[in-house]
């Protein structure tokens, strides 16, 4: 998913030989390697602030979903209550088209 923006893996960095030259490591050398190190890190940085965000967006929807569920077993037991009641219930016609918007607007979303 992110490899293609990222260089070294810890084994390239481990294995890592510089030329020597008399004096120590070649300078042009280290810094060219230090410099793939960084733009890793920088990748890896962006990558995690991007999944950060990600992640909350998704707690974000999970909690918006977990009200719906609550809502929608509300209606269900509301629903089963009133059909337990029987026959005898003195609900009428506007009562029935009162719950069933209701209910659609729950279930839907439309404010109508």
């Amino acid at each position: 998913m992110y490899n293609e923006k990222i260089y070294l893996t810890p084994q390239d960095i481990l294995n890592k030989d510089f030329k020597r030259d008399p004096m120590g490591y070649r300078p042009q050398e280290v810094d060219k390697y230090l410099d793939m190190i960084i733009r890793d890190y920088t990748g890896f940085i962006n990558i995690i602030k991007k999944l950060q965000l990600e992640n909350a967006q998704l707690k974000e929807d999970k909690e918006k979903l977990r009200a719906d569920n609550m809502k929608m077993k509300n209606i269900i037991d509301s629903a089963r209550q009133t059909s337990q009641a029987g026959p005898n219930a003195n609900y009428n016609n506007i009562d029935l088209l009162k719950r069933i918007s209701n209910l659609e607007k729950t279930v839907y979303g439309k404010d109508e």
